[in-house]
């Protein structure tokens, strides 16, 4: 345990509908799910003295505070590598609560990833800068690897040589996936579930990975509201209090090119992020009765079951496939339907999941939830949770 471990809560979550094509501004859409969230946790845009996004995020702090009522911040701050930032955000915001520097702290991502800048084409056509990462990407894009789905294929391959997985092992990801967010109203794939067959059936889009394994491109804006876990307790919803939060890189990191380490088929980033998350709540693989991984790439679930503990490397595939992801399952994943399912919002609807599966009001809620672990993005530097109960 320390000091950072059950010190802060999440009291709210809100988000707008998720679609292909918004019709209104990014800003629009983040204001619109920072009002549902702190009117979700019984509080008004006054009290909020914190903002935390993602430096990808086109809202800036200032702007979301003018439009919604709030009013001097005592603390604001943004965390760096797409959708690994994603439960980062909700490190920093409740260590700005554990310190003292901020008492009511809102999360936030929206955009229009679908109708506006589309991130799955890549670095091609980009207009290319000076700075290091795109010196970086000049190694690989002229040689054809520019996208997401490309630079995951290559990991996929390797994985799959060394470990024996096949296309269908990656495709029970998403048929789980698939499976819940077709009872999910606020899902984009809302009854609407698929088959392995489906899956097999499905085009090919950087070989290993069909279409079927990649995540959707959606417009839309979730958002958090962190307290005191004190706090917490006198507000409408039972708190989902923050047992761990841990961001972590890799030796040798690169964004999802991490192909020069000695071993390419595990993501270590994962599991330094889980052996912290561990340590801070004092719980342990076995303790985690529910979990949400991020699944932008069907691939890159399957080392992060390895990763955290769940089964040991190469063993994964035969963890899915004997359902231990479903809602019956060891370790039900992605209730809401993941990224593959309900929507991309680079993973802050998957920590919203996690506090409906504290709440006990997911609509494929297990019995007895008392521990859920949450990953951000992998493949780059990344973050991770352990949301629990009051009690």
């Amino acid at each position: 345990m320390n000091g950072l471990s059950g010190a802060a809560a999440i009291a709210g979550i809100g988000a707008t509908e998720f679609s292909k094509n918004s019709g209104r501004s990014e800003l629009r859409l983040a204001c619109e799910a920072v009002l549902a969230a702190v009117k979700d946790a019984g509080l008004e845009p006054s009290d909020v003295d914190g903002l935390v996004t993602f430096t990808s995020d086109t809202n800036s702090e200032i702007h979301i505070a003018r439009n919604t009522g709030m009013g001097e911040l005592t603390f604001f701050s943004r965390v760096g590598y797409g959708g690994g930032a994603a439960c980062g955000t909700v490190q920093q915001a409740a260590m700005a609560i554990a310190t003292g520097v901020a008492e009511v702290v809102v999360c936030y991502r929206a955009f229009n990833e679908r109708s506006g800048e589309r991130y799955g084409l890549g670095q091609a056509g980009r207009v290319m800068d000076t700075g290091a990462d795109s010196a970086a990407y000049a190694w690989m894009t002229p040689h054809g690897l520019s996208t997401p789905a490309q630079w995951v294929a290559m990991f996929a391959r390797r994985y799959m040589h060394q470990y024996g997985a096949t296309s269908e092992d990656f495709g029970r990801v998403a048929v789980v996936d698939r499976k819940h967010a077709a009872a999910n109203p606020a899902a984009w794939f809302y009854e609407r579930p698929i088959t392995l067959e489906d899956h097999q059936a499905s085009r090919w889009i950087a070989e290993p990975l069909r279409l079927l394994d990649c995540c959707q491109e959606s417009d839309g804006g979730q958002a958090l509201v962190l307290v005191s876990a004190e706090r917490a307790r006198d507000l409408p919803h039972p708190p989902a209090r923050v047992l761990g939060a841990a961001q972590g890189s890799g030796r040798d990191q690169h964004m999802m090119t991490s192909y020069y380490r000695t071993e390419t088929s595990a993501i270590p980033e994962v599991g330094l992020v889980g052996a912290q998350l561990y340590r801070q709540s004092g719980l342990g693989p076995t303790d985690m009765d529910a979990a949400v991984l991020y699944d932008h790439f069907t691939p890159l679930v399957l080392p992060q079951l390895e990763e955290l503990g769940f089964c040991a490397p190469g063993e994964a595939k035969d963890f899915i496939a004997d359902g231990h992801l479903e809602v019956g399952g060891r370790l039900p994943a992605n209730t809401h339907g993941g990224q593959l399912g309900e929507a991309y919002l680079h993973g802050m609807n998957g920590i919203a999941e996690g506090v409906r599966l504290i709440r006990g009001t997911s609509v494929n809620q297990p019995p007895d939830v008392a521990h859920v672990l949450v990953t951000a993005g992998t493949g780059v530097p990344t973050s991770g949770l352990v949301l629990g109960t009051a009690g």
